[in-house]
């Protein structure tokens, strides 16, 4: 993984001694809540409903055990003992003191961490596939593309203030694990018919309230024009993105308006005239950063089987094991799912043992996903028992990778000053539900996911099921989705008909999962046999 240089280290602590000022003028009451509000926000510090929350940066999902142990210890020190794991592969903290957030902030530093662009109208953290370095589907391990996209787009002076936040998302394999074409910028490593290595981007993705799949703007473009052509894909939103109405100010909005043609044509011609002014870095650099991204001594010779007489052992590595591109080895995904929890949340003491894990099975590195799970990428298959023993030791041996109880689901209204209801109650019955009626395992592949607002951040478009948590007449409602996709079959869920109640919509996602179980075909996940028999079924079974 990348190692800060100097340069990197002395921008992260010039970085935390303006924000320690900043804070005390704040406290001193020399700065108005207004005057503060950008400046921490820059750093990654929202306030919530209750208290502060700190959003940490984890660069496409990559952390190393010492980090791990770092986040472990903030939880304890700065927060109420543990950490929230987000789709944006980050990770928040929502109990911030003030006064504290600084010394927070100088402790991530120690670690090489940070909270910069995490929040405000900038490019927020690169995300990626993480699986990267270990796929055996992968064209090329997309990590060191991703690190040269944060290094060009940290303190970039031109996109710091853009019309909205933007995200950008970097994969190398046509399976897509990472909701690619969601994002604002898509990037897709690919190989050209000549053999050469290239990047295709698709750009106008979104959630929230105007869910939009990114089109494909350009095949290819050359790696040593990587950063030009993100560039001119920025200038050109930068341009013309609406800065009036916060509601459309996103890419997505630009794009649909001006229309992929033209808003592509437009992007031609800026990216000529930066190619004749030679923004683009090096070629050298690029390789630079692959040496930190280089296999670990993988052994050779492993076996490629595990002793499966335990029952749940073998349910777990069914459900949580993804196999490896090096032989003897597999991917393990650490649920953060456990039966009634709250997604994507870990303790003080989890995640000292995942990173410990970590250090021990795989090569001193994790990941953290989309979904909310952590990864160890690299453990090789004679030890997985062992491993499993130890996970469930510490409650993190649950075998519900991609299943209804692997839910996603954002803070909701317990937490978000934006919230019109709550999400983590939802997913907490849901998950009970499904675990005491035994169709959870059934039931196969189904992406269940939340949120408590139109802003979208339990990507509820993106669910084979999605719930939308919304407020009716002062009283929390929820609507049912269906059909919604974040991998390379892409689809946005469409609304099933009126709202329902907590304890309703609980009922309703039952209902939903009895037609699937009744109607699917041989291998058919639920997302199959929606698109093959459509909404009609589905709503009977709901609203008759």
């Amino acid at each position: 993984m990348y190692k800060y240089d100097n340069y990197d280290q002395e921008m992260v602590d010039t970085r935390v001694a303006e924000f320690r000022d900043q804070t005390r003028r704040r406290l001193e009451g020399k700065m108005t809540e207004d005057q503060f509000k950008p400046l921490r926000l820059q750093n990654g510090l929202y306030l919530q409903l209750h208290a502060y929350m700190l959003r940490v940066a984890v660069p496409y999902g990559t952390l190393n055990s010492t980090q791990m142990h770092a986040l472990a210890d903030i939880a304890d020190k700065y927060d109420r003992g543990y950490g929230h794991f987000t789709t944006r592969q980050n990770i928040q903290y929502n109990w911030i003191k003030l006064e504290e957030a600084p010394d927070l902030l100088a402790d991530l530093a120690k670690v090489e961490m940070h909270a910069i662009q995490t929040s405000g109208n900038c490019i927020r953290n690169i995300s990626s596939d993480q699986y990267a370095g270990a796929a055996a589907d992968e064209l090329v391990d997309p990590r060191p593309y991703a690190e040269l996209l944060r290094q060009w787009s940290s303190f970039h002076p031109e996109f710091l203030h853009l019309p909205r936040k933007f995200k950008i998302c970097v994969i190398a394999s046509d399976t897509d694990r990472a909701a690619m074409r969601l994002h604002d910028i898509g990037i897709q490593i690919v190989k050209n018919d000549a053999g050469e290595i290239g990047c295709a981007f698709y750009v106008g993705g979104g959630m929230g309230r105007t869910p939009m799949i990114a089109p494909l703007i350009r095949e290819f473009v050359p790696l040593d024009q990587l950063i030009t052509y993100s560039e001119a894909c920025l200038r050109v939103y930068n341009r013309y993105g609406r800065r009036d109405n916060k509601y459309k100010a996103r890419i997505k909005i630009l794009v649909h308006e001006m229309g992929k043609d033209e808003y592509a044509r437009q992007v031609e011609e800026e990216f000529a005239h930066l190619l004749e002014q030679g923004i683009e870095p090096p070629l050298a650099e690029l390789e630079r950063i692959k040496t930190y991204f280089q296999d670990p001594e993988f052994k050779t010779g492993l076996t490629d089987k595990a002793d499966r007489s335990d029952e749940n052992f073998a349910r777990w590595v069914d459900s949580n094991c993804m196999p490896h591109k090096t032989p003897g080895y597999v991917a393990v995904t650490i649920s953060l799912k456990p039966v009634g929890g709250i997604p994507g949340d870990a303790s003080t003491e989890q995640m000292h043992v995942m990173a410990d894990l970590a250090k021990e099975y795989s090569f001193d590195e994790c990941r953290v996903t989309h979904a909310q799970n952590i990864v160890l990428p690299h453990v090789e298959i004679g030890r997985l028992n062992e491993l499993y023993g130890k996970l469930a030791e510490a409650g993190l041996a649950t075998a519900n990778i991609d299943h209804i109880g692997d839910i996603i689901a954002c803070p909701g209204l317990d937490y978000c000053s934006l919230a019109n209801a709550r999400s983590i109650p939802v997913a907490q019955k849901i998950s009970q539900r499904f675990a005491e009626n035994g169709k959870g395992e059934t039931l196969g592949q189904l992406k269940l996911k939340i949120s408590g607002c139109i802003n979208a951040c339990g990507h509820h478009h993106a669910g084979h099921i999605g719930i939308l948590g919304v407020d009716k007449k002062g009283t929390e409602n929820y609507q049912l989705l269906l059909g919604g996709s974040e991998a390379e079959d892409t689809s946005l869920a469409k609304i099933t008909g009126p709202g329902f109640d907590e304890a309703g919509i609980v009922d309703a996602v039952e209902k939903a999962a009895d037609v699937y179980l009744a109607q699917r075909e041989d291998g058919e996940r639920f997302l199959d046999t929606y698109r093959r028999i459509g909404m009609d079924p589905f709503k009977e079974a709901l609203y008759a």
